[in-house]
């Protein structure tokens, strides 16, 4: 048995974890997404040989467009064929790290299958695998300045990120999801008791990260404390303090390059009911009638990821909204996406939203 075959032996149990079938659902997918949690899943025939891959981009997108979850993810396959990549980038088994590293660097991904000479997988390099202590290029900014007016009066002593879901702050489980991804240097932007904040924290250390304060003299809107920072080399992931989710960071970074955006915003689901029965007309003739219909939006989830030139559009010292720098990009031009969370979401605006949370946190559905 050669050196190759002994390796596949000895790999496949642990590549199993990243495969499914061609006839395998998109609901299938997703569940090996996230239960091998490196973004990826890899299509294999009968004689384990790759015929193609499924990104979380990939799913996601479908997500959004309202794809059936039953549907096979062939489909998807047929619809990657026409893209830029329309085959999976692959390496052959035994090619060392640097050109590993090289590869996902030219061809901006995080996962290469490595493949025997039969075209089997054997195996699966991430750039976590190649760089395992490495910080990810990314910094954040948790916008946490608002007076909180509807969450009254638990907003009289303290500022609405600091209110506890279980028992920790909002704000703490904020920073812990970012370290958790690799986040090393995160700012945070205050207002309203803002010592309460810097008190709490201080300079991150004790939860492993590098906080520093964005301290707006006057408030400045959803996008206007980022005009505080120094001018950056890093993406910029800006998440709203009062937002608490299990969105996958790494991921949307991934699908921010993927489609080299100058902007990535992170857009939910809403549904909306209709209460009464929706007509439609021409002129004066009834040409439709909808008994309660619902409609289906996408929402700001108040999660963003910005390139650092972008940093430029936003004037010091005065109030500018995230709404207003998504325009001004527009207009300009610059790429400005859409980035779909499937996963848990909630804005915590409202005494209702604050007991929902809570109550989700019991269930489990908070990530801790």
């Amino acid at each position: 048995m050669g050196i190759e075959a002994q390796s596949f032996l000895k790999n496949y149990s642990n590549i199993r974890v990243f495969c499914i079938s061609p006839k395998s659902s998109i609901r299938k997918a997703i569940a090996c997404i996230d239960r091998n949690q490196k973004g990826i899943a890899l299509v294999i025939d009968n004689k384990r040989r790759l015929v193609g891959t499924i990104s979380d981009g990939d799913v996601r997108r479908a997500w959004a467009e309202g794809r059936n979850l039953s549907t096979p993810v062939s489909d998807l396959l047929v619809r990657k064929a026409k893209s830029i990549y329309p085959r999976p980038i692959t390496a052959p088994v035994g090619t060392d790290f640097s050109t590993l590293t090289k590869l996902m660097k030219e061809k901006v991904v995080r996962q290469i299958p490595l493949i025997d000479e039969d075209g089997r997988v054997v195996d699966l390099v991430t750039l976590e695998d190649l760089l395992p202590n490495g910080a990810e290029p990314l910094q954040a900014v948790i916008m946490a300045g608002g007076y909180g007016t509807r969450l009254r009066p638990l907003t009289q002593k303290l500022p609405k990120p600091m209110l506890s879901v279980g028992r920790e702050p909002i704000l703490g489980r904020l920073i812990k999801q970012l370290r958790q991804a690799g986040i090393r240097n995160v700012n945070i932007s205050t207002y309203y008791k803002a010592g309460k904040i810097e008190r709490h924290f201080g300079n991150g250390k004790a939860l492993g990260v590098e906080l520093h304060y964005l301290k707006e003299n006057r408030p400045l809107g959803t996008a206007g404390g980022l005009g505080l920072m120094e001018a950056s080399k890093q993406p910029i992931l800006v998440i709203n303090g009062d937002v608490l989710t299990n969105v996958n960071f790494r991921a949307m970074l991934d699908f921010h390059r993927e489609h080299k955006a100058d902007m990535t915003v992170a857009v939910q689901k809403y549904d909306v009911q209709m209460a009464y029965g929706v007509v439609e007309t021409e002129d004066f003739f009834i040409r439709r009638i909808s008994e309660k219909p619902k409609f289906l939006y996408l929402v700001n989830a108040g999660i963003y990821l910005l390139e650092p030139s972008v940093l430029r559009l936003i004037p010091r010292g005065r109030r500018f909204d995230m709404t207003d720098l998504i325009e001004k990009l527009i207009k300009r031009d610059r790429r400005v996406i859409s980035f779909p969370v499937r996963e848990y979401w909630l804005d915590i605006g409202n005494h209702t939203e604050y007991k929902q949370a809570q109550g989700d946190m019991k269930k489990g559905r908070l990530k801790t």
